[in-house]
């Protein structure tokens, strides 16, 4: 660790919602949705009556009447999001894009050019204002944790700057949902010890943390709340995982509902493996029901896989075995998959025919290289005659509300 706050975290403000501001000037002020049917971005004027991402759109409403959606404007948010990057690159050439709206910097190395970090941080927030006409907040700290944590407490529009001396001061009081990597279910769980603050869960004893969440988690949490952070800014840095979601609004959870939805995950994931050459081992299902309440199953499989079958197959047991654990829940919000334990996949290998566990999901069996086959055919008539060209009946047949690739693709973009 570094002796000085050298580290950087920027995050572009409400990035979505403020292009939209941005592009259409009679929008500034008032409250915005990005989305229709359901929030996939909200302006902060918008967040100050309880809209928040992934809400449905008449939920949104109520909460908001003056609440005005727009469609997205996908390509401009990657000019932006390209642009801004490139103004932090006039100050360092050590970036880590964690997403199209937010980025590490290293600058130890610039300071002699540029001047403090403090100063660069500020040099960076005016570019982005007068030159792409976005607001970004910026966090300062030796670590990656702190200087992450420090923009989101900046936000919306500020800076701060950690002093080594004050660092466990700044940490501690902080609410838990803060530290990177606790979401809602984790939360909830600290919340019945007790544990409201980054400060409370430093100070639980590391067994006690291990034997509430689990020895790998209990341990990467402890140490954040404690300040231990070791991890440099990865310039390199690769996507591990590839998945999508549909919002859902309010749906009963019927075969046809989850079997349609997860076919239509599944193309847009598997499809995405392919054209990346990749497969994966790890299957991940998440399903948030009506009171936005989140579970998440997943299998790790003996062999990589990036057929869409066989993708939306483990998906749906997934998802019927975690609504069979929760029987009270009959409405559903959305769905989402994704793929990890990512592995190169430049050809099929084919297998001798011996029985394994799970034949019936590797790719180089007969049956396997059946679905290899069937699923170049349709990427290559997409790849030349548009995605449209051809799809799966149970999908075009039942119009799915899902997030747009393009947003989520920009929205998960190294």
């Amino acid at each position: 660790m570094s002796d000085t706050p050298a580290i950087l975290h920027a995050d572009l403000d409400a990035f979505y919602a403020s292009v939209e501001q941005l592009l259409n000037p009679g929008l500034r002020g008032k409250p915005v949705a990005v989305g229709g049917g359901v929030v996939l971005a909200a302006s902060y004027e918008a967040k100050a009556f309880g809209v928040r991402g992934g809400m449905p759109g008449r939920q949104a409403r109520r909460l908001c009447p003056n609440l005005q959606f727009v469609g997205g404007h996908f390509s401009e948010y990657q000019r932006l999001g390209d642009q801004v990057i490139e103004i932090i690159r006039d100050f360092t050439p050590l970036i880590e894009r964690i997403s199209i709206d937010e980025a590490f910097a290293d600058v130890s190395g610039s300071v002699h050019l540029f001047g403090p970090p403090a100063e660069i941080a500020a040099g960076i927030r005016q570019r982005s204002r007068d030159e792409a006409g976005l607001a970004v907040s910026v966090g300062v700290a030796r670590t990656k944790h702190l200087a992450k944590i420090a923009s989101q407490v900046a936000k919306p529009d500020g800076m701060i700057v950690i002093d080594p001396g004050s660092e466990l001061d700044f940490l501690h009081p902080l609410p838990v949902g803060l530290v990177w990597g606790i979401g809602p279910v984790t939360r909830r769980r600290l919340a019945e010890k007790g544990i409201a603050t980054i400060g409370q869960l430093a100070a639980m004893p590391g067994q006690s943390l291990e034997q509430l969440l689990g020895r790998a988690v209990g341990t990467k949490l402890g140490e954040l709340a404690r300040n231990r952070d070791h991890r440099t800014v990865e310039t390199g840095r690769r996507a591990g995982s590839v998945g999508a979601q549909s919002a859902l609004g309010r749906m009963e959870a019927t075969d046809e509902v989850i079997d349609s939805t997860l076919r239509h995950l599944a193309d847009r994931v598997a499809g995405r493996l392919r054209a990346g050459s990749k497969a994966g081992r790890t299957i991940t299902a998440r399903i948030r029901f009506a009171d936005l309440r989140t579970v998440t199953r997943s299998i790790t499989l003996s062999a990589a896989v990036s057929s869409t079958s066989t993708l939306a197959g483990i998906a749906g047991d997934l998802v019927r075995t975690a609504l069979a654990d929760h029987p009270d829940e009959t409405i559903i919000s959305l769905l989402a998959i994704s793929v990890s334990q990512l592995a190169e996949e430049p050809a099929l290998q084919l297998e001798l025919p011996i029985e394994l566990d799970d034949d019936e999901h590797r790719p180089g069996t007969e049956a396997g290289a059946a679905r290899w086959v069937l699923d170049r055919s349709i990427d290559e008539v997409r790849r030349r005659f548009g995605r449209r060209a051809v799809d799966y009946a149970s999908v075009a047949l039942t119009g799915n509300r899902s997030v747009p690739d393009a947003f989520r693709e920009l929205a998960e973009k190294d």
